[in-house]
């Protein structure tokens, strides 16, 4: 496994938005970035030096969401103003709207087909567009409450989403049914006690990662539903996160200011960064996993080196990413350790339950 060279690095540091940044998406070659913000622009940032950006201007209500199609001719905006928004990210900005739901589009994100795209609102539901026609092609509506966030499997063949119900669904794009709900207790782990704020696939699509208001990250296991893993690392909300293309580290943005990069072989921590003055309210890694974006109530937009032996990254992206089904041996690998590491961790916890059991015996009188 490719461990960082050395710390990860503030590469760029870009100044325009007037007022908090709210998402960030990179472009295929990591030549663009893209940001909105509840400014109700969005700003797209070229990553050579002395180029200029794009603010492109349309939206009438705060932008909360970004996505570059998989091609990168494409950037999709949602807003608090209703809409969905396909632009152009060049120099003239052109943009087609739809009113995409009845209340605040909080998600938008391609297949990785570019076919479709997902989005998720505050109107409870998820939905299905395509992408070509922007004509709207089906509902995903079990939450009872905001849904913040809905993302493609990497296969294009399952829906995750998020939500202030505390649930966390997993749907069958075929068959549009909810084929799981983690919500309480699943499987002996820790519930879901608060809303959920964002929600990723792993890149092998073996596991998805969800972010807390309770301060948490949680990764399970989409197809045995096990809870793999719980991290309780910052002291406020979890806003968003990101693995890293090599499935090998999940990076975290909380309100606490602070981004956190996790070693999910490991299940430690490896780097806390203080870049932000205020909530870090998003976070990326770009498509090759060799930089990382940050955004924040700050108004700023951050990009850091990420420091990993880009040498292994490169020979990663070059194997065409596997099906979900059969999974990268990366994505295997980190299942296994982290099974086994699980079954250590609910023996551990079995036998503080069986003793306080015990305790409680002796002292009921």
């Amino acid at each position: 496994m490719a461990l960082p060279q050395e710390d990860p690095s503030l590469e760029r540091h870009f100044k325009g938005h007037r007022d908090a940044v709210t998402c960030v998406d990179f472009s295929i070659k990591a030549k663009q970035l893209a940001s909105g913000s509840m400014d109700s622009c969005l700003m797209v940032w070229h990553m050579k030096p002395q180029s200029r950006a794009y603010r492109f201007t349309g939206h009438k209500d705060a932008v909360t969401c970004v996505n570059f199609s998989p091609s990168g001719h494409l950037l999709a905006s949602g807003s608090r103003d209703k809409t969905v928004r396909l632009w152009v990210p060049n120099v003239k900005g052109e943009s087609t709207s739809f009113r995409a739901h009845t209340a605040t589009v909080r998600s938008v994100h391609f297949c990785s087909d570019g076919q479709s795209f997902v989005t998720a609102s505050d109107d409870k539901t998820v939905k299905v567009w395509s992408t070509h026609r922007q004509k709207f092609l089906f509902s995903l509506s079990q939450h009872i409450n905001w849904v913040r966030c809905a993302k493609f499997s990497p296969d294009g063949r399952l829906i995750v989403s998020a939500s202030d119900d505390k649930t966390v669904k997993l749907w069958d794009k075929g068959s549009r049914e909810c084929v799981h709900s983690y919500c309480e207790h699943v499987h002996g782990g820790p519930c879901l006690s608060s809303f959920v704020t964002y929600v990723d696939f792993h890149p092998s699509g073996t596991c998805i990662a969800a972010a807390g208001m309770d301060n948490t990250v949680k990764v399970w296991d989409v197809r045995t539903h096990r809870l793999l893993q719980h991290y309780q690392l910052h002291s406020a909300a979890v806003n968003a996160l990101s693995f890293h293309p090599s499935g090998s580290y999940l990076i975290t943005a909380s309100s606490d200011s602070t981004l956190k990069i996790l070693d999910l072989m490991e299940g430690r921590l490896l780097y806390t960064l203080h870049g932000h003055q205020g909530p870090a309210t998003t976070v990326t890694f770009s498509r090759t996993g060799e930089y990382f974006a940050s955004g924040g109530s700050d108004e700023q937009v951050m990009v850091w080196k990420s420091n990993f032996d880009v040498v292994d990254h490169g020979e990663v992206m070059k194997v065409p990413r596997p099906p979900a089904t059969l999974a990268s041996s990366a994505g295997n690998l980190t299942v296994s350790i982290l099974e086994q590491r699980l079954t250590l961790t609910e023996d551990k916890l079995k036998q503080c339950l069986e003793n306080q059991q015990l305790i409680m015996q002796r002292t009921t009188p």
